[in-house]
């Protein structure tokens, strides 16, 4: 398996020059000096409207095709099925629209109380407009998990859509989305997977992981600020959005509405195309990203485990919410006797940052008992290395003695 030269990956990062240790990676990522390179490159041009004339309209048109086909790269999916949104909320909304124009109170959706609120508010706002039925698939706090055979008893011949997270963006949850996506697909709904934070973590393909929409966000995976949705172009060739008159109608364009900017696409490129460059060698750019991957979860668990090492030597102090057996490396902790809040001030006095919050995840955070307080999030990236961690738990020792 290759291994990682963290030292170099950290070479590559302008921001760490700041001496921020940042457990904040759930949150969005530090970008490579690559990545901003090909932002200003496309940015300062020549670039004009799309076309094949002049060098300008061909620099934008070979960022929106690169863009479509690193994506596809990434995602194991179709070049004609990559689109790019604004965020990972804007798809999700936009498609919850494209989807439900002619459901209604016949139709039930089913939704996870696992999921970042990103991927359950859109379906039931849904519900609200459209009549549909609303269905819960449960968390069980104790563990942190779902119950794929609690999902069979919540399908019917009239569930027209399951909405679930590929991993939990608060407690690093990894459910049995496969399993899930079977039974789904057995009462011929569609599969709608919110893998933003998975995307980080996991090398994907999204037809083995049964996803009829897959939604992910390159700022999560060292990119700039914008979403990318995959899925089957014939799926896509089913739906007709609202669009203006004269924009095209070919997929996926017709889901990209007004002009594309062209400098996030080739930041999401260079992304990419950066986290397959960690495996040198000959091999296709897929087959780099698979190897990059198992390099990954490899460095990132490493680490993870000697996170839960020193939470675990802090004896009661500390509560570990995170706990399922198949998880991201992202640890929510509360303390007994201080707020997450202050311990998550105090370590950032010493230029560590783990946040404090429930993040978006409105339902997860109630469900375990935490409220909008939430809890203190360790999230690990790539260049994460053993002494943010040394820092990262002397800091927490010191907190918590105080």
């Amino acid at each position: 398996m290759t291994s990682l030269d963290v030292a170099a990956i950290r070479a590559d990062f302008p921001s760490l020059a700041s001496g921020i240790a940042h457990f904040d990676g759930p949150g969005g990522t530090q970008s490579p000096r690559r990545v901003g390179e090909a932002v200003a490159a496309a940015l300062t041009g020549p670039l004009s409207n799309r076309g094949r004339a002049v060098l300008s309209e061909r620099n934008s048109d070979d960022a929106v095709t690169a863009f479509r086909a690193a994506g596809a790269d990434l995602l194991g999916a179709d070049p004609r099925g990559i689109v790019h949104g604004r965020s990972a909320t804007q798809l999700t909304y936009d498609f919850s629209r494209h989807l439900s124009r002619e459901w209604g109170p016949e139709d039930e959706i089913v939704v996870s109380r696992l999921d970042h609120d990103a991927n359950v508010r859109p379906w039931v706002q849904t519900a609200e407009r459209t009549g549909a039925v609303l269905r819960w698939i449960d968390l069980d706090p104790a563990t942190g998990e779902i119950d794929p055979d609690q999902v069979a008893g919540l399908l019917s011949a009239r569930t027209r859509l399951v909405a679930l997270t590929g991993a939990s963006n608060l407690i690093g949850t990894r459910p049995p989305v496969r399993q899930v996506a079977d039974l789904a697909h057995a009462a011929g709904a569609l599969v709608f997977v919110d893998g933003v934070h998975l995307t980080a973590h996991a090398r994907i393909d999204v037809t083995a992981l049964g996803a009829d929409f897959y939604v992910c966000s390159p700022y999560k995976f060292l990119g700039p600020h914008c979403g990318m949705l995959a899925a089957d172009p014939a799926l896509l060739e089913q739906l007709r959005p609202d669009k203006l008159l004269p924009s095209t109608d070919a997929i996926p364009e017709r889901f990209e509405f007004g002009t594309l900017p062209y400098e996030q696409l080739a930041g999401a490129t260079a992304a990419i195309d950066y986290l397959a460059d960690l495996t040198p060698g000959p091999a296709s750019r897929a087959d780099r990203l698979t190897a990059t991957y198992a390099a990954l979860e490899h460095h990132e668990e490493r680490l993870r485990g000697r996170i839960e090492d020193g939470l675990a030597a802090l004896g009661d102090q500390v509560t570990v919410h995170s706990r399922a057996a198949l998880r991201t490396p992202t640890l929510l902790v509360t303390f007994a006797q201080r707020s997450a809040g202050e311990v998550s001030g105090a370590l950032a006095a010493a230029d560590v940052l783990a946040p404090a919050g429930s993040f978006y995840a409105y339902e997860p955070a109630r469900r375990l008992g935490l409220g909008a307080d939430g809890g203190l999030r360790i999230g690990l990236a790539p260049y994460n290395d053993d002494t943010d961690v040394d820092r990262l738990l002397d800091g927490l020792q010191g907190a918590l003695r105080s």
